[in-house]
């Protein structure tokens, strides 16, 4: 009986370390900004995440987003104006590419 309780806790102890260590591949969220030096950062927004990324000449990837939706915030510099683009779909391993985003003055 004392073997049997400490086969299944053994047992019990390799399933939460596999569970707890499970690669996370993640997704992306990618775009370019038009012109290229209209806005400085971008942010990925979901209930349960907040990433950011640089834009360097106009291009931006956001990496590492967890499965989900998105609200992206361009952060735009003067004289143009911020864009917020909502409904942003992330698939685990996925890349969410939004092309081209014209910033208005």
């Amino acid at each position: 009986m004392k073997n049997t309780r400490i086969g299944v806790l053994a047992l019990a102890a390799l399933f939460v370390g596999l569970v707890s260590f499970e690669n996370f591949d993640g997704g992306s969220i990618k775009g370019k900004v038009v012109p290229p030096d209209g806005a400085s950062q971008v942010w990925a927004l979901s209930s349960t995440d907040t990433l950011k990324a640089i834009i360097n000449q106009g291009m931006f990837e956001i990496q590492n987003a967890k499965a989900g939706t998105y609200k992206i915030y361009i952060d735009a510099v003067e004289p143009y104006k911020d864009v917020i683009k909502e409904g942003v779909q992330v698939t685990e391993g996925g890349a969410a590419d939004l092309g081209d985003i014209t910033l208005q003055k």
